[in-house]
Parts: C-alpha cells; sequence; structure tokens
C-alpha cells in the first residue's frame, strides 16, 4: 500500500506505483493491469480521480520525471538482491531503499550536501579494528572465484575453521596457491555482502554528447574488511565477465570507500552542455 508521512517528507511506493505515475505524467490512459495500483495511490490521496497529482508528490515526481544524475546501488546478501539508489533533479534530490521482502521502497527526500552521507549510509559504511590478513591483494580468475563459491551451500554444520579449509582446497583445486588462497577462502567464508555503485549523467562519449557511467564494487567482509573489487571493472559491461575473466581484489579501509563514493558524483565540468533550440 502506497503512504506518505508528512515529518519526513518520505514515500512507500512500488514499481507499479511509478508506472501508474509515468503513464499519468504522459497523458495516457492507465493500463488495466496497473488498475489496481492506481486505486491504492487514489485511496492513499497521492492522486486524484481526475489523474492529477496532490502537491506532496509534485516535488518527487519533477525529480524522477527529469533526472540530471541516478546513482543505483546493487546490494547482495543473505535475504537475495536489493536495489536503492539516488535521484537528482534540477531541484530536488531523493533517495529510495528497498527492504527485504517488500515490493515497496522508501523514497526520502535529501539535502544536497547529505548525498554522499546517505550513500554511505546505503551500503552501511562504518569503521571498525579489522584483523590481519596474509596479504591485501588476491589475484586470481572468475573461475576460481566461482570454484569457491559453490562450496557455500556445503558448510553447514562446520565449524568456521573448518569452512575455510574446505573453501581453499577447493581453490586450490582450481588453480590458486600460496597465502592469498588461505585470505580468499577466509573472504569468501566471512562476506557479510557485496555491493556495486554505479552513477550515469548525460555527459561525453567517444567525444560527442552521450550517457556517461562509472561505478566500483565492494565486498564487505566484516572483521577482515572492506576489498575493492578492481577487476572485473565497473561498470560491468554485457558478456564481459567470463569462466577465465581475471578477477582481482584490494583491501581498502572505510574513508578509501567514501573517498570512491565521492569520485563517483560527476562535477560540473562532466556534463554535456545543452545548446538551445533556434526559434
Amino acid at each position: 500500500m502506497p503512504s506518505f508521512d508528512s515529518t519526513r517528507a518520505r514515500f512507500r511506493l512500488a514499481e507499479d506505483h511509478l508506472a501508474v505515475l509515468k503513464h499519468l505524467l504522459d497523458g495516457e490512459e492507465v493500463p488495466a493491469h496497473l488498475a489496481e495500483a492506481e486505486r491504492a495511490l487514489i485511496s492513499a490521496g497521492l492522486t486524484h480521480q481526475d489523474g492529477t497529482f496532490d502537491f506532496s508528490l509534485t516535488p518527487l515526481v519533477d525529480t524522477l520525471r527529469a533526472p540530471a544524475v541516478l546513482i543505483h546501488v546493487e546490494a547482495l546478501g543473505t535475504h537475495g538482491t536489493l536495489h536503492h539508489g539516488v535521484t537528482i533533479g534540477d531541484g530536488h534530490v531523493y533517495s529510495h531503499e528497498s527492504w527485504p521482502g517488500s515490493e515497496e521502497s522508501e523514497y526520502v527526500r535529501l539535502e544536497p550536501a547529505m548525498l554522499v552521507w546517505a550513500l554511505a549510509r546505503m551500503v552501511d559504511l562504518h569503521g571498525e579494528d579489522t584483523v590481519e590478513v596474509a596479504t591485501p591483494v588476491i589475484e586470481t580468475t572468475t573461475a576460481v572465484l566461482d570454484a569457491g563459491l559453490r562450496t557455500l551451500d556445503g558448510l553447514h554444520g562446520l565449524t568456521a575453521e573448518e569452512g575455510v579449509d574446505r573453501i581453499a582446497k577447493a581453490l586450490e583445486g582450481a588453480g590458486l596457491t600460496g597465502k592469498s588462497r588461505i585470505t580468499f577462502a577466509a573472504l569468501i567464508a566471512g562476506m557479510r555482502c557485496s555491493w556495486r555503485m554505479t552513477a550515469l549523467w548525460h555527459g561525453h562519449r567517444h567525444g560527442e554528447p552521450g550517457p556517461q557511467v562509472r561505478g566500483f564494487a565492494v565486498w564487505d567482509c566484516g572483521p577482515l574488511g572492506y576489498w575493492h573489487r578492481e577487476l572485473p571493472v565497473e561498470p560491468l559491461e554485457p558478456g564481459q565477465v567470463g569462466d577465465v575473466g581475471p578477477f582481482k581484489l584490494v583491501r581498502v579501509d572505510a574513508k578509501q570507500v567514501w573517498q570512491m563514493i565521492t569520485d563517483l558524483l560527476p562535477a560540473a565540468r562532466e556534463f554535456a552542455r545543452v545548446v538551445p533550440e533556434e526559434g
């Protein structure tokens, strides 16, 4: 059920609700399969029978209609994949965060100065004491990674040490040797979650105005720290990751991750200049 919290200017909306809003914005009739979502928006007081929007929804609709920058966060954890992000418009900035098992996301208006903080909170960026590891860099292949990940379903009932040992043997069987094998096994066993953060805006591509995108990916391994996935390089292109492609993790601290988030945002010079049409 869509809803609005006036105390924090936040909304709960599902994809179907957003689809209804787009049809209304375009002056189109709402399709039959979205009729229930349309009724829910009307019942919540967010839209009206005549297809207009409540004033409380106008800033969000204007932002979603004409975004200047889209930031997407894809987080993979024990409950599956969650999608969060930020939409930066001409006059407003909105974040959206999903919840495991819920079709709705929470949309909250942000002050631009709080943007990096909001993105850091989405990925639970935190400083904590970390343990030493045998090597701060892991260089291998995606095939070795897959061999380690395939062991995870068979670790139930094992101690943490036994689990790491079983993963390490799988990694060795796939061709990874040396000190990095034990470190990589511990990372796979102790990973809290992994996430990718991507920014998209209208900039320059191959010297011409066009969509510009950049991103980075991180493993959050709890006491073992944060690990920047340098290879495969983000943003991933279709077909880029193969069975024997390179895979590289580099240990970073929370301060470095914060800087990566900051550097993800486009500077003013990176936007394509809009040339007004002659009339």
